[in-house]
């Protein structure tokens, strides 16, 4: 009983972190393929998640996407009102 504990536990660990490694966007993480990290996590119970999670956790992959911006925030955008603004004052 003991041992599907242990079993059941590698297989969470598992699951997650290949699943982490899927759903991430890029190819390469920490100077490795996506494919070695999963070969790693799988062939090396327990410890090769516990190094993918723990180096995800430390922010090491810098793997942040960047989030949108507000039109209000995005300096792009209000250069451009500026500029369709001055062009209403000009044709009138």
């Amino acid at each position: 009983m003991r041992y599907l504990l242990f079993i059941g536990l590698y297989i969470a660990l598992a699951a997650y972190a290949v699943t982490d490694v899927l759903n991430r966007g890029r190819q390469e993480y920490f100077g490795m393929h996506r494919t070695l990290w999963i070969a790693i996590i799988i062939l090396a119970p327990y410890l090769g998640a516990i190094i993918w999670i723990g180096l995800n956790m430390r922010g090491g992959g810098n793997n942040a996407r960047p989030q949108p911006r507000a039109p209000d925030d995005d300096p792009d955008y209000l250069r451009w009102l500026r500029q369709q603004e001055r062009r209403k004052k000009d044709g009138q």
